[in-house]
């Protein structure tokens, strides 16, 4: 196992003190359980960009790592985007039921696109979009905002910007990963009608 994947398997461990961490917090008030969720998340973010650097710079990419990097990705945003869904009031403010189901709704598509495309033609080619990218920045200030507690003191108006950004950045790179999936089936002979 290269050094990438070991610490791509590190930010998948950092998932579940994340979610336990938070769930602590919510319960109790106790702060601590509040910074250290919020440490947690923020180190397997950053561990996101070093794991890639590293992959690079010493040439370790791997056909596991590319599939526990993203991975890894969903199981933290997804993990910390459905906690925060929950009405955790007083404590924390709250992502509306909406965008969660966006989130997932497009995960799960664009896992069965990927699914039908590799059936059918044999292999798949995922371009990253920057659509895609600005989407999971958005997630990732919304997530933080939230655990920071800055919506408090802002009333919320700077938390809708986000949750609004990552909503529309969200159904969007989902539509480009769809189109570029049917690209890929409608070049393929099996998805061409045969004239006899």
């Amino acid at each position: 196992m290269t050094t990438a994947n070991k610490i791509t398997v590190l930010r998948i461990l950092l998932v579940p003190f994340f979610v336990v961490e938070i769930i602590y917090y919510v319960r109790t008030g106790n702060e601590s359980y509040r910074l250290a969720g919020l440490l947690a998340f923020a180190v397997a973010s950053i561990l996101d960009g070093v794991d890639g650097y590293v992959a690079r710079r010493y040439n370790q990419r791997s056909e596991l790592g590319t599939i526990l990097d993203p991975l890894a990705d969903k199981l933290l945003l997804v993990s910390a985007i459905v906690i925060l869904s929950f009405d955790n009031a007083p404590r924390l403010g709250q992502i509306p039921l909406w965008l969660t189901g966006a989130i997932i709704g497009r995960d799960v598509m664009l896992a069965i696109g990927a699914v039908v495309v590799r059936l059918v033609v044999g292999s798949i080619t995922v371009r990253p979009r920057l659509t895609g990218k600005v989407a999971t920045v958005f997630q990732m200030v919304m997530v933080v905002w939230i655990l920071l507690r800055w919506d408090v003191p802002f009333h919320g108006t700077w938390l809708k910007v986000w949750i609004l950004g990552s909503g529309l950045f969200t159904v969007a790179s989902g539509w480009f990963y769809i189109w570029d999936g049917m690209h890929q089936l409608s070049k393929h002979p099996a998805s061409t009608a045969k004239v006899e």
